[in-house]
């Protein structure tokens, strides 16, 4: 694997140094939110559930959520596939969430294989299994494994970021953003990261937990 990696807030500042010499409006966002968090976290089983936590509810929710799954004891694989779906839901998810942590636990994922693997097959691997969609994917080739150049164009605070920055009459789809983002290569993941920073200073809340 000849991917970039993020490993240090270095490399942060690498690519967003690289993206506001190309990108004016980059620079621009940059003045405003400063140096850009690593955001790096651990990879394995936990990552991938608390992603699916976090699907289309708040920050403060998901957080809420996995507070009580840690207080449960509810997040590791062996827990999960034990726990009843009452458990689980008692702890805030949602039946389908349950489904969703119930499959993850029987996928038996070769989490130490993906750490390098291409960026292309560990996403494949991961949308295999149900719940887990190309965006929390995304999040987790980002975050889990450090991967420099993945972007996640589904997410709507970064589709949000990207109107209000680049002034746009309406928030671009996936599509569109996911095409604009190819201007950001090799360091598609560090204008995630600024975009999410931005939209924090103009909307004045979180958008990515």
């Amino acid at each position: 694997m000849d991917e970039r990696i993020i490993l240090s807030p270095a490399c942060v500042a690498e690519g967003a140094a690289h993206l506001a010499a190309c990108e004016p409006r980059f620079a621009d966002a940059l003045a405003l939110t400063g140096p850009l968090p690593l955001r790096r976290r651990k990879d394995g089983f936990e990552a991938l559930l608390s992603a699916i936590v976090s699907q289309q509810v708040s920050v403060a929710a998901a957080d809420a959520i996995w507070s009580r799954l840690r207080a449960a004891r509810l997040t590791g694989p062996r827990k999960v596939a034990w726990a009843s779906d009452d458990d689980l839901r008692a702890c805030g998810l949602s039946r389908q969430k349950v489904r969703y942590a119930k499959a993850l636990a029987e996928a038996r994922i070769d989490f130490a294989a993906l750490r390098t693997a291409p960026c292309d097959q560990v996403i494949a691997t991961l949308v295999d299994v149900p719940g887990i969609g190309r965006w929390t994917a995304e999040i987790y080739a980002m975050f889990s494994l450090g991967r420099a150049d993945v972007f996640a164009p589904g997410d709507l605070a970064l589709q949000e970021a990207a109107r209000i920055l680049f002034v746009l009459d309406q928030r671009p789809s996936e599509k569109a953003l996911r095409d604009m983002a190819a201007d950001w290569a090799p360091w598609r993941a560090v204008a995630a990261r600024l975009l999410w920073a931005y939209y924090r200073v103009a909307k004045e809340r979180e958008g990515i937990r």
